[in-house]
């Protein structure tokens, strides 16, 4: 590597350093805020919450957050993706605006988990309740409507990176990097790809500007981040958003070259977990790829077990804490997806799965 190479890509590894640590500290400081404007994770007269896996080593989190950025770099530098650019000026008033309605949101979501009512969505949706599974008539994270409002769409992205201090996008991005690695030698024109409970369309949006002309789809059972989806992928006239649930996809037998989910199966009572597989396997063609991409489990970091532990304390995830002891690779195995990698990238875990012939 020449001297001129040297220089270049410490030029882009100091850009891609600043860009991604202020990014961080917009996100978490506007978490901290939150957690201010918070009257704590406990009900009145209820115990504070103790874990029963040890209290987390948060030398442990902050090592895992920086290998994350690093990986994140080293695969821009493998050009697996381009380097974000997700740090702009002309962004900064929409920021703004989401920072606000984030902020606003804090009151009300303080006050439902205090309330500690999590199915007030069945009383509210009324158009086309029939299609809707009662595990899915929930309002998740608290949320006024759960999935079904627009102010939900609109205030996601804001609310996860918040979450995860500026990190969820980092942690898609290694989704992506195993559908670039997948997609090396193949013309994507003749590559199709469904991205599972695909929410708002974020993840699936940055997927096409790497690759344009790929045969997507995306698949949600939220009317309104449906919605919001096909908005955001209209640059892509290929693209087509199903709104339908992931354990009844409309979708042909082995039809698919790859499936991608990305958070969605922490959210899924222990049985439909199995149904989702057993339509991943159907749709996928014999040699076809799944990448599943959630939480980290139990034992994968074990010294912020206790951390993982908290989280469906302190959030409405009512499925989260069997999700967190749950043998993916066992339940694909069974289903005909054989398991091949696995890797963690800061809070999130990507397993691939090759559907067997």
């Amino acid at each position: 590597m020449g001297v001129f190479d040297i220089a270049t890509r410490t030029a882009g590894r100091a850009r891609y350093a600043a860009a991604q640590g202020l990014r961080s500290a917009w996100y978490g400081a506007q978490m901290s805020a939150a957690r201010r404007r918070a009257s704590g994770f406990d009900r009145p007269g209820e115990p504070t919450f103790q874990p029963t896996r040890g209290q987390p080593d948060l030398a442990v989190l902050r090592r895992a957050y920086f290998e994350l950025f690093i990986k994140d770099r080293l695969n821009v530098e493998a050009g697996l993706y381009p380097a974000p650019s997700d740090v702009r000026l002309k962004d900064l008033p929409k920021a703004l605006r989401s920072a606000r309605a984030f902020r606003e949101d804090v009151e009300d979501v303080d006050r439902r988990r205090l309330e500690r009512n999590g199915t007030e969505v069945r009383q509210q949706v009324t158009d086309g309740h029939n299609r809707y599974p009662a595990y899915y008539l929930q309002n998740f994270h608290y949320q006024s409507g759960g999935w079904f409002t627009e102010d939900s769409a609109d205030i996601y992205d804001t609310q996860v990176e918040a979450l995860f201090t500026g990190t969820a996008d980092a942690m898609r991005r290694a989704v992506l990097a195993e559908i670039s690695r997948e997609l090396r030698g193949r013309d994507q024109r003749g590559v199709s790809l469904l991205d599972v409970a695909c929410g708002n369309g974020r993840f699936l949006s940055q997927v096409m500007q790497v690759y344009p002309r790929l045969m997507a789809s995306g698949l949600d059972l939220s009317p309104t981040y449906t919605d919001a989806a096909r908005t955001r992928l209209k640059p892509w006239k290929q693209v087509e958003i199903l709104h339908e649930a992931a354990e009844a996809m409309p979708v042909e037998d082995n039809s698919l070259d790859m499936v991608v989910s990305i958070f969605l199966f922490h959210e899924l009572p222990p049985r439909v977990r199995e149904k989702v597989l057993a339509e991943i396997r159907r749709v996928l063609k014999p040699g076809g790829l799944f990448i599943l991409a959630d939480s980290a489990q139990f034992g994968d970091y074990s010294d912020l077990d206790g951390l993982l532990e908290y989280f469906p304390h302190g959030f409405h995830e009512p499925y989260y804490k069997s999700y967190l002891s749950w043998d993916a690779v066992q339940a694909c195995d069974l289903t005909g997806l054989v398991p091949e990698t696995q890797s963690l990238a800061f809070l999130t875990k990507i397993s691939t799965f090759r559907r067997s012939s």
